[in-house]
């Protein structure tokens, strides 16, 4: 009996720890190796930096006006009856032509009454003037002999003595004149007459229209000369300078134009702190209001580089290769543009990416696939 026992507990230790190894196989038949870890090493493009002196390009837009305008306005009220040509607007008048000529007829009788009163004042004297003031009697005789009364009255004779003038003044011949004088200055605002070569680019009235004092009549000016007002950064104000060369560009930039700054205005704008800049053109394929694009030449910067701004970490910061590895270093971004910006602070023979690499990061290993010249292109 005590036998049995033994071998019982026997089998039972043997049957423990063969299901101990057992388990122990099953478990260590069951563990897969792990696979070994494919680094990717992604290929990126580069340049190579080579610092030069990067021209400072300041982009401003506007539309031109015409540098010769003339709004005109009525001082005179009457019939609009005259213009040398039709008074409509793209029509263009010669210098000198009548622009517009308003019915003068009623005021231009009052004038040629006026003269005629100055004109028997000074006869009227001419006896007196004759027996105490023969050494002036011939040219007051003169200025009668070249009185014309449709032609402005020419200037008084000047009085040698001061008796004369007093005689003169006394007889009212002075008031008489400059009141004749006074309506052929008004009389002449009856016609307006084209100062320069010109176009019409605005007209608000009709012949036959009665017009009033203070109407605005149309707009003329002058299509030869056209000017360009842009804001310029304060910064670069003291490398402006009058008679500079600009060059501008149409909207879809299919023309150029050459421009040159005319006028700086000295005042700046305390909200944006610019200056007003204005640009001269001179160009037959302009038009009023059209829009323009200047690329105004501010500065030269030294020891730079132009690169996209896409390549800008945190504005402050790119990507270069060093050992085949990627590095973020710091630069001192100078000037920015709508695409492109300049730097400075990377030294010449600098492996830069010149295109963005999605992902990136510092340590990131990565294999030289070419060289975009990006750089060289930007600074063309």
């Amino acid at each position: 009996m005590d036998k049995r026992k033994i071998i019982l507990s026997a089998l039972g230790v043997v049957l423990v720890v063969a299901a101990i190894f057992g388990a122990k196989l099953i478990i260590d038949s069951n563990v897969k190796e792990k696979p070994p870890v494919n680094k990717t090493v992604k290929s990126v493009f580069i340049d190579t930096v080579k610092n030069t002196t990067v021209p400072i390009v300041v982009p401003a837009n506007g539309n031109i006006t015409a540098l010769h305008r003339l709004e005109l306005f009525s001082e005179v009220q009457g019939i609009f009856r005259y213009s040398s040509k039709d008074f409509r607007p793209g029509q263009e008048f010669r210098k000198g032509q009548v622009l517009l000529s308003i019915d003068s007829e009623e005021y231009g009788a009052s004038v040629q009454s006026a003269k005629s009163e100055l004109y028997n004042n000074i006869t009227s004297i001419m006896p007196d003037l004759r027996l105490d003031y023969p050494e002036a009697f011939k040219k007051w005789e003169a200025y009668l002999n070249s009185f014309n009364m449709d032609k402005p009255v020419p200037p008084l004779p000047e009085t040698k003595t001061q008796q004369e003038q007093y005689f003169i003044t006394g007889r009212g011949i002075v008031s008489a004149y400059y009141n004749v004088k006074n309506l052929e200055e008004r009389l002449s605002k009856y016609t307006i007459i084209a100062p320069y070569d010109g176009i019409l680019t605005e007209a608000l009235v009709n012949k036959g229209t009665l017009i009033r004092p203070g109407q605005k009549l149309g707009e003329y000016i002058d299509p030869s000369v056209y000017e360009l007002e842009v804001s310029i950064a304060k910064k670069f104000s003291d490398v402006l300078e009058i008679g500079k060369s600009v060059e501008l560009q149409n909207l879809e930039g299919t023309k150029t134009f050459d421009g040159t700054v005319s006028r700086i205005n000295g005042k700046v704008n305390q909200e944006t702190q610019s200056i007003r800049v204005f640009i001269k053109i001179e160009n037959p394929d302009l038009s009023e209001g059209m829009y323009l694009e200047a690329h105004v030449d501010a500065k030269e910067e030294k020891n730079a580089i132009e690169i996209p701004r896409e390549l800008l970490v945190d504005r402050s910061k790119v990507f270069v290769v060093r050992d085949s590895t990627l590095n973020l270093v710091d630069i001192d971004p100078v000037y920015f543009t709508n695409n492109t910006v300049v730097i400075k602070g990377l030294e010449d023979g600098t492996k830069i990416l010149s295109a963005n690499v999605p992902g990136a990061y510092s340590g990131m290993l990565v294999k030289i696939e070419g060289q975009k010249d990006l750089l060289k292109k930007e600074q063309s």
